[in-house]
């Protein structure tokens, strides 16, 4: 039996992660979802009050997460979803996890792959520069072509009325698709070849708009440190929303299985 830690991604909480907890408990596995610095609360309370989401920032979450690993008793399986992918990634650079597995994971800087849709996707939180230094969110549309396209409206809209937050704007304008306009290393710069990296495992769903397979299939292309495992599998018709959405219990098997065959 293994500890595992979720890390969730942007406009989300660790309350995406409700239905992953229980499921992985039931196998006998110890299961942490830590929030972000300042998202300890319910996501109510951040809508109400988006102060801890403007202000947080990557060192900062890093090293908050870094901080509950380093206290377990075991190398924990690490599972970041979307920006916890990136997360994930900055983990395994500095020699945590016994293996890692990102979903749907957006890129760390050094990703070039841009398709039209991510573009789309973003284009709320990057069409005014006053949202870099806020709380930026999705409206319930925006949400639904984002994160939950292969769902209804009224499917969307109820994921969206239980999960959703809005995000650092500072996070969206600095890195993904603006940090390789950057001089130099960025917050979230990872060395690609890097011997002492534990495995990774990339997931992608078909149907992501937001982080589409061929993102995550450039990122882990970008792994080409000798002796490491890096693997990449894609779940066809599969949106972002695909930790929660129908056949969730496929996506966190196939997981999991791989994650305690390659753990370290």
């Amino acid at each position: 039996m293994s500890t595992i830690v979720l890390v969730h991604g942007l406009w989300v909480t660790p309350r995406s992660w409700e239905h992953w907890v229980p499921y992985y408990e039931a196998q006998g596995h110890t299961v942490l979802t830590p929030a972000y610095p300042g998202f300890e609360v319910e996501v109510e309370a951040l809508r109400a009050d988006p102060t801890p989401i403007a202000t947080v920032t990557v060192p900062d979450t890093v090293a908050h997460l870094e901080k509950i690993i380093t206290a377990l008793p075991e190398k924990p399986i690490i599972m970041g979803h979307s920006f916890g992918g990136t997360l994930t990634q900055l983990l395994l650079d500095r020699g945590h996890g016994a293996a890692g597995v990102v979903i749907d994971s957006a890129p760390p800087e050094g990703i070039r792959v841009t398709p039209p849709s991510q573009i789309k996707s973003l284009f709320p939180i990057l069409n005014n520069p006053a949202k870099r230094h806020q709380a930026a969110g999705f409206t319930p549309a925006q949400f639904h072509y984002a994160f939950t396209n292969t769902l209804s409206e009224e499917e969307s809209q109820a994921a969206y009325d239980r999960y959703a937050i809005p995000a650092p704007g500072s996070w969206v304008w600095a890195y993904g698709l603006l940090a390789n306009l950057t001089p130099g290393k960025q917050e979230t710069w990872v060395d690609f070849r890097n011997e002492q990296r534990a495995p990774l495992l990339f997931i992608a769903g078909g149907a992501d708009h937001i982080m589409p397979p061929s993102v995550n299939r450039s990122n882990a292309h970008h792994y080409k440190a000798p002796g490491t495992v890096t693997d990449f599998h894609e779940f066809p018709g599969r949106s972002h929303w695909t930790c929660a959405e129908p056949g969730w219990e496929q996506v966190a098997d196939y997981a999991l299985d791989w994650a305690l065959r390659h753990a370290r």
